[in-house]
């Protein structure tokens, strides 16, 4: 199955996620990651959102479907080529006396996580990266007794030099400050 990722840009209103999360049950498409954040405009959203499949026809016709929601402003599906993109992870790692050591020169250089939170039975190490770099880590603390892990989804930016500008109606967009 190919991953696609569908960038929304919504009004912030009420009720616009279950808008949208509704077409996906409909198609019985499972959403695999969900990220929502305000952009560099007020009142504008972004739904960054993760999804398998293995039609591109069928991904297409959920883009054209999303894009008939009155408060959508622009829709884009990407494949991981067109985007740059990330999560961040976080990991509650064990490390009671007598144990062995954290090697934090490997988990600083090799795996590019940084301990967030020091306490004398644990640490919190963040992780951010690929879905795949994100899981190649886990794989490597995992000896030292994971107590907790949580991912965020995916955040992406498009390749393409258009901005969100580029998309919006004719307006004046105020900028945060």
């Amino acid at each position: 199955m190919t991953s696609y990722t569908i960038c929304v840009f919504t009004e912030n209103t009420i009720g616009i996620l279950n808008k949208i999360t509704t077409i996906f049950t409909r198609r019985r498409i499972n959403i695999d990651s969900l990220t929502v954040s305000e952009t560099e405009r007020k009142g504008i959203s972004r739904f960054t959102i993760v999804i398998h499949h293995e039609s591109r026809e069928a991904v297409e016709k959920l883009v054209r479907q999303i894009r008939k929601v009155i408060e959508v402003l622009a829709v884009f599906g990407y494949l991981n080529d067109d985007i740059v993109y990330n999560e961040i992870a976080m990991f509650k790692i064990s490390t009671p006396i007598g144990a062995k050591p954290l090697d934090i020169e490997t988990i600083n250089k090799v795996y590019k996580a940084w301990v967030v939170y020091w306490h004398l039975t644990y640490v919190i190490i963040q992780k951010t990266g690929t879905e795949e770099e994100i899981f190649e880590f886990f794989d490597y603390i995992k000896p030292h007794e994971i107590l907790e892990f949580v991912r965020s989804g995916r955040v992406a930016v498009s390749k393409s030099p258009q901005t969100l500008v580029d998309y919006l109606p004719e307006a004046e967009w105020e900028y945060y400050q």
